[in-house]
């Protein structure tokens, strides 16, 4: 579904960045809930971020990853921990599609 146009400032306060995994476990009590460590370079350093995928993806293969993420998302309660941001993905047929960068881009790289 197409969404209403927003102005160049409201995308401006988006802060999209790459990061890297440098952990992942499943959230206990949650079948759908994976807890990402993620290194999102000096800015915001680690920070912990909790996304939707355990069913498509093992934890242990996300590690090392670099993706995009919405850095500077206010932080959410969820499950008993706080998600401080959001994993970026392409809603596939079946399952989410992670947007993997390149590897020789550093953590916290900012998207423009």
């Amino acid at each position: 579904m197409k969404k209403d146009t927003i102005a160049y400032e409201d995308f401006a306060k988006l802060d999209i960045r790459v990061g890297e995994i440098v952990a992942a476990e499943p959230i206990e009590g949650s079948e759908k809930l994976l807890a990402l460590h993620v290194n999102l370079g000096e800015d915001y350093d680690e920070a912990e971020i909790l996304t939707g995928i355990k069913t498509w993806y093992d934890p242990q293969e996300l590690i090392g990853k670099k993706l995009l993420f919405l850095a500077n998302l206010e932080p959410r309660p969820m499950m008993g921990r706080t998600s401080q941001g959001m994993m970026l993905a392409v809603d596939g047929e079946d399952k989410a599609i992670l947007l993997t960068v390149d590897q020789a881009l550093a953590s916290g790289s900012s998207v423009r």
